[in-house]
């Protein structure tokens, strides 16, 4: 982004990224994976967003507590814990604050925690930005339109199966033995690659 001399003196530094300072379309986004973050920063800044970026949890908060927000897009798996712990921060310093939560582990008992701890919605990984601006953006009353290409039910079966094998410890037996499902039938559906 390229800023004129007195954009510069409204600068603020947040955790060491440089945040324009705007009204109304201040946004969080926390995603790990560096090209999207900074793919979706760019596509959201020329959409009117002021955008700060974070790349785990702790960046995050570090963030959150300098400034509020208006909107957020925050992943829920990083390497230091889940972006649903930033919901609760993100909300104490603007309760009005428009979230959500970015996962490639697309689950109903993960949805529902992401909208019980505050999230406006819940979408899989890759994300439009045209999306993701629309349901930011959508009046809380009425559901966000579906998506142009959503998931198919055999990827999202798979997501669910590998979601409890994750959550079981990456443990075959446990894992089928919680899904209610033969050994050898789990095994055969992990070896295979991810559904389109």
């Amino acid at each position: 982004m390229v800023m004129r001399k007195d954009d510069e003196k409204n600068m603020e530094h947040v955790s060491g990224h440089p945040v324009t300072s705007g009204h109304g379309r201040r946004l969080l986004i926390l995603d790990d994976d560096a090209p999207l973050r900074m793919r979706l920063a760019k596509a959201m800044e020329k959409r009117g967003f002021t955008t700060s970026t974070a790349e785990s949890v702790s960046e995050a908060l570090k963030i959150t507590s300098g400034q509020s927000h208006d909107y957020a897009v925050l992943d829920l798996r990083l390497e230091d814990g889940s972006g649903l712990e930033v919901v609760t921060a993100l909300r104490d310093s603007n309760p009005n604050t428009r979230i959500i939560i970015l996962t490639g582990f697309g689950n109903i008992a993960t949805a529902v925690s992401a909208v019980k701890a505050g999230a406006i919605d819940y979408l899989p990984k890759p994300a439009d930005a045209d999306v993701i601006e629309k349901t930011l953006l959508a009046d809380s009353a009425s559901l966000p339109p579906p998506p142009d290409q959503p998931m198919s039910a055999n990827r999202v079966r798979w997501e669910h199966i590998l979601r409890v094998f994750e959550q079981c410890g990456r443990n075959v037996s446990e894992t089928a033995r919680r899904l209610n499902m033969h050994r050898r039938t789990l095994q055969r559906i992990l070896n295979k690659h991810a559904p389109k």
